[in-house]
């Protein structure tokens, strides 16, 4: 561990060369390495037009060399948090062009960066950048509303890290970072990357998708780990949990609440319970708590956060914020001894036929009914607000279901809300799924719960899932649009329909790069009919999934389906990447 350095001096101060920057497949990449690829990226930039450049790297290490060659070559960062073909879309009306793992139709240019031969001559070059220049620029999460750009300057981005070291460094020492985060959102771009950076600890550069990689990695001397809830409430107990035990100096959550009951699986599992943050994407980190296992622990200001609560609003002033001054949080708060609880957000207000509905009264209802572990109520798009829910049922819910069918479970949920729900807001839509998804931040947008409601994805049970592997039992029902004007006659679920179903349901599962780049051996060897039930075996290897379709009548199709990313830090160029194939819509 090294001097704490401000973000806009480190390049021009500089560290030892042979000073560990961060490791990569357990391989330490040294501060030299990270300043000759910076170099590398100052010079590809400073020759494109335009301010903004749009980064997207799975890679923390390499994100890092591409985003300070962006902000040295006088260059604003935006940083999507995925390559959707509608963030994609927006992107290309905000940048001049983009870097890093964006398929290759990506509607904008597409730049990669090599290292010259005279770059660590270049790089001896390097000037103390300007702290008030906005830097970068980040997506809200869109849970509310259209997502939109918020900027942040060199100085804003400084003082946050420079108040996490100030509250938490001392307990992480020299402990190497790890996350289950990505660094493309404000929670996991300052926890995981720049005050790493700006402290002289080194990162990892991968991200953990899978309690598996935890309980496996975190053994190799001091380390931190940077979680999110939708992690930590899913650590299985039969892991071994030792070494993680042993090693680790801290553990943070954030990016949405964190249940009670990931309290005990966390204290199993790693001897401790994480140091929760609250923030958001406007404000950043704004508190922390650290709660005993049941007890609900106040709220406590960062150093540097002043904080005051106005009826029940938390108001707040702080360095790091977008202007000086006092700014309102969208949570209602009340005062808890030295801090503040959270009473839950402020908005969230539908109206339907003139009546306004809050969702989060409705979710909080559902919950009540003893049947669901979470619940989510999502209005979807259309001429009229209807309401939609996506739930987790729990193991007496998912026996209703078993035993009685989908609609029993539904039917169950709604004569729970009709007692304290109006009749105009009961939810017409169900989706039952064995997790909500989440982002990379590991929240659950409303643009993350939509796709749950696409008529093409058909009603599904997760029955068995590990790391590389999962079996899902799917219903074939009639009113999937497949079979649209397909065999008239006698409804066949057509190949390519199949091959939909399993693309989709294998993105669900499994991290895999964004390009689908080709199918093998590929197998239709009986027809699948309407008000059919199947199931799908899925097994992931490395960026290949190997899939079977089967049913009481026997084995209907199988292969294998590649997936393909780019990789720049090989140096192959964009243009050399598979096209996009089949859709994963």
């Amino acid at each position: 561990m090294g001097e704490f350095i401000e973000l806009h001096e480190l390049l021009a101060t500089g560290r030892n060369a042979d000073a560990a920057l961060a490791l990569r497949a357990g391989v330490r990449l040294l501060f030299s390495e990270f300043a000759e690829r910076a170099n590398a990226w100052r010079t590809v930039f400073a020759t494109m037009p335009g301010e903004k450049i749009a980064l997207f790297f799975e890679d923390s290490a390499a994100f890092a060399c591409a985003l300070f060659g962006a902000w040295h070559a006088g260059k604003q960062a935006v940083l999507p948090a995925d390559v959707l073909p509608e963030t994609l879309r927006r992107l290309s009306t905000i940048c001049a062009g983009c870097a890093g793992d964006f398929p290759a139709d990506a509607p904008l240019p597409h730049v990669s960066a090599s290292a010259s031969p005279d770059a660590a001559q270049d790089a001896a070059q390097w000037q103390t950048l300007d702290p008030e220049r906005i830097a970068l620029f980040v997506f809200t999460s869109g849970s509310t509303g259209e997502p939109t750009l918020v900027p942040k300057r060199l100085s804003q981005l400084s003082a946050e890290v420079r108040a996490l070291e100030s509250a938490f460094g001392s307990r992480l020492g020299e402990a190497t970072v790890y996350a289950t985060v990505t660094h493309q959102h404000m929670y996991g771009l300052p926890f995981r990357l720049l005050w790493p950076l700006a402290a002289g600890r080194a990162f990892v550069a991968e991200r953990w998708t899978f309690p598996e990689d935890m309980a496996r990695g975190l053994v190799n001397g001091a380390c931190a780990l940077i979680a999110s809830p939708a992690h930590l409430k899913r650590l299985p107990q039969t892991l071994d949990w030792r070494g993680a035990r042993n090693h680790l100096r801290a553990v943070f959550s954030a990016g949405g609440p964190l249940p009670v009951e990931a309290l005990p699986l966390c204290d199993h599992a790693f001897g401790q319970v994480p140091v929760e943050i609250y923030g958001s994407t406007e404000t950043g980190a704004v508190a922390w708590r650290q709660r005993a296992e049941e007890t609900d622990a106040p709220w406590h200001a960062l150093p540097g956060m002043a904080l005051s609560i106005e009826g029940d609003t938390l108001r707040m002033a702080a360095s790091w914020l977008q202007e000086s001054g006092w700014h309102s949080a969208s949570d209602k708060v009340q005062a808890q001894g030295d801090g503040f609880a959270l009473l839950g957000r402020a908005d969230r207000i539908v109206k339907i036929e003139e009546k306004r509905i809050s969702l989060q009264a409705v979710e909080r209802a559902l919950l009540e009914s003893g049947l669901l572990m979470e619940a989510r109520v999502v209005p979807l798009p259309g001429e009229r607000v209807r309401l939609g829910v996506a739930a987790v049922p729990n193991a007496e819910g998912w026996n209703l279901h078993d035993t009685q069918g989908r609609k029993a479970l539904a039917d169950a949920l709604r004569s729970q809300l009709a007692c304290s729900i109006e009749t105009i807001a009961l939810p017409r839509h169900w989706r039952f799924t064995w997790a909500l998804p989440v982002n990379a931040a590991g929240k659950t947008p409303e643009s993350a719960l939509l796709p749950l409601f696409d008529p093409r994805r058909p009603p599904v049970r997760l029955l068995e899932r590990t790391a590389e592997s999962a079996k899902l039992r799917i219903e074939i029902t009639a009113s999937l649009p497949f079979f649209d004007g397909h065999f008239p006659q006698a409804k066949i679920l057509p190949g390519v329909a199949q091959l939909d179903i399993t693309i989709r349901f294998a993105r669900e599962l499994f991290a895999l790069p964004p390009d689908f780049a080709g199918a093998e051996n590929l197998k239709f060897l009986d027809w699948i009919g309407t008000d059919s039930m199947i199931e799908l075996e899925l097994v992931k290897q490395e960026d290949i999934i190997v899939f079977r379709i089967d049913s009481t009548k026997g084995r209907h199709a199988s292969g294998r389906l590649r997936f393909s990313s780019c990789q720049f830090e090989s140096g192959q160029p964009a243009s050399s990447r598979p096209a996009s194939g089949a859709s994963s819509r």
